[in-house]
């Protein structure tokens, strides 16, 4: 009987106890739970998947979870929302290197997302907050734009907006505008729920919050509305009819370099097919070819064989190719575009200028090859980089060059519109990254340019997936992957100027200024109040 009461009492007294130690841990598990969640939301939006609009429901949870914390609990949260978001779309990464890269990738990369989650907290709680941390959000991608190793944009929000209606936003002010006006929608739409909660819980409405909330919803809606002018795929300058070569590789995975003569053949095989086909009436022959990045990784200014394959498949087409070599110059290595004239050979060059780190060139190479030094040896010699913007003119259309890896960044693409391109060529490489979402996701960024720009943009890729892109962002062609085969189509002409062209970095640095303004109010206001609390 007394161990029966003494239990009892035990019993008793601990249940207080516990019960608000439970309550607590769910109070920061939820929304932990919920960060990590609305993170993987935002990458589901992303392509290969049409889910673009799933980025709002992604934000407005993000908000949710934000709003009224502190900068410290923010930090946590942003964290995880963006391990949530770039795990999963930057899993390409690792496809060939193992698991190592890429996490570490992750990490650091997610560390921009938590230092935007400690500043969108702390302008929660600011009149307006939605427009205050969408700004915040895009000041976080301007900086991983930039740093560390000339930065990684990959992931920036507008990328998933493709197929979206916010796309024509694009065209107004880049993707730093696209992007924000998808944030804004996303917390806008939390603002919305939030007050329409409390108002039907308390029966009063805070006209100013209210106002705030659908504006900040309905505004981006009706802006993408109203720049759909913008987007077109009339021509300005006439047309030309464009070849897009996709040879395939042998292989797949970063052996593909040593397949190098046999990716060169795949290419000028499937051209001199392309030929026989144009001389048998079956398709429109071409004004110009554009091959891939890498398609010719033999240097054909120092050997002559390869010099000799792709001069035979020049003068099979009997047009001007645009081939993707590795070429060493004073002793130095560059991805370059050559324009390979049938009659006279080499015209012209291009030198990709954003080369990309841990692939083209290694950072740190003495501290990585002491941690792995097969690391250091799938890099055995930095590339270096172009200075120049490349703008080929192909029977007289001007092509406009941005390689690969280059896609990714707002001033490369834009410096070949400026510097005249009528359209633009993505030549890349993407059989390292077997089957992974990685080449759609660089797909979406060429639709995105499209419109940005308001250019025809094509796609060769050596293992796909190719595309011929029209200036509304549309895709008209597309092969499959690891596959051979040609797109040919007659595209656009154009060469006026979008506002996002003529404007370049501005609507980034005044989105940036707002942030800054918001971080600046929150901090001030912070600091009054406890001033006001110690008094």
């Amino acid at each position: 009987m007394t161990v029966t009461a003494t239990s009892v009492g035990e019993s008793d007294q601990l249940e207080p106890r516990n019960a608000p130690g439970a309550r607590t841990w769910a109070r920061r598990l939820v929304p932990a739970a919920a960060a990590a969640l609305s993170g993987l939301l935002l990458y589901v939006s992303f392509p290969p998947r049409t889910l673009w609009w799933l980025a709002l429901p992604a934000f407005a949870v993000f908000g949710w979870v934000l709003r009224g914390r502190s900068w410290k609990a923010g930090l946590g949260l942003g964290y995880l929302f963006g391990l949530g978001f770039l795990l999963p779309l930057l899993v390409w990464t690792g496809v060939e290197v193992g698991p190592g890269p890429w996490l570490a990738l992750v990490v650091i990369e997610a560390i921009f997302v938590a230092l935007v989650g400690a500043g969108v907290a702390a302008v929660s709680k600011l009149p307006g907050w939605p427009v205050w941390a969408a700004a915040v959000w895009i000041a976080g991608e301007a900086a991983r734009a930039r740093v560390p190793f000339e930065g990684f944009p990959w992931g920036k929000v507008a990328f998933g907006q493709a197929d979206g209606v916010f796309l024509p936003l694009a065209a107004v002010g880049g993707t730093p505008v696209l992007g924000f006006a998808v944030v804004l929608c996303g917390f806008g739409l939390y603002e919305v729920v939030r007050l329409a909660v409390r108002t039907r819980r308390t029966g009063t409405v805070r006209r100013a919050a209210a106002a705030v909330g659908l504006l900040s919803v309905a505004v981006p809606v009706v802006g993408a509305v109203a720049a759909r002018p913008l987007v077109s795929d009339k021509a300005e300058d006439g047309s030309v009819t464009v070849a897009a070569i996709q040879g395939n590789v042998p292989r797949a995975g970063l052996d593909f370099n040593s397949q190098r003569r046999a990716v060169l053949d795949y290419h000028a095989r499937e051209t001199e097919r392309l030929a026989a086909e144009v001389k048998a009436g079956k398709v429109a022959q071409p004004d110009f070819v554009l091959w891939p990045e890498n398609s010719s990784d033999i240097d054909p200014f120092a050997n002559p064989d390869a010099r000799a394959v792709i001069d035979k498949a020049a003068k099979a087409i009997g047009v001007p190719i645009s081939v993707g070599g590795v070429v060493e110059r004073d002793g130095k290595l560059y991805n370059e575009q050559i324009l390979w004239d049938p009659a006279k050979g080499p015209l012209d060059t291009y030198d990709k200028r954003q080369i990309q780190p841990f692939g083209e060139y290694l950072p740190l190479r003495s501290f990585i090859g002491a941690i792995n030094k097969n690391w250091t040896a799938m890099v055995r010699q930095d590339f270096s980089r172009g200075t120049e913007p490349g703008v080929f003119t192909m029977d007289g259309a001007k092509v406009g060059l941005v390689t690969c890896y280059e896609a990714a960044f707002d001033w490369t693409v834009r410096s070949e519109v400026t510097d005249g391109a009528q359209m633009i060529s993505v030549p890349s490489n993407n059989a390292t990254f077997d089957r992974s979402e990685m080449t759609y996701q660089q797909l979406a960024m060429s639709r995105v340019r499209a419109v940005e720009h308001s250019r025809t943009v094509t796609v060769p890729v050596t293992s796909g997936v190719s595309a011929m892109i029209m200036p509304d962002g549309k895709i008209t062609q597309k092969t499959g992957m690891f596959v051979a085969d040609s797109l040919v189509q007659k595209v656009p002409l154009r060469s006026s100027q979008t506002p996002a062209t003529r404007l370049g970095v501005l609507p980034e640095i005044a989105l940036v200024l707002v942030a800054a303004g918001g971080l600046g109010w929150a901090v001030g206001a912070g600091l009054r109040g406890r001033r006001a609390g110690d008094v």
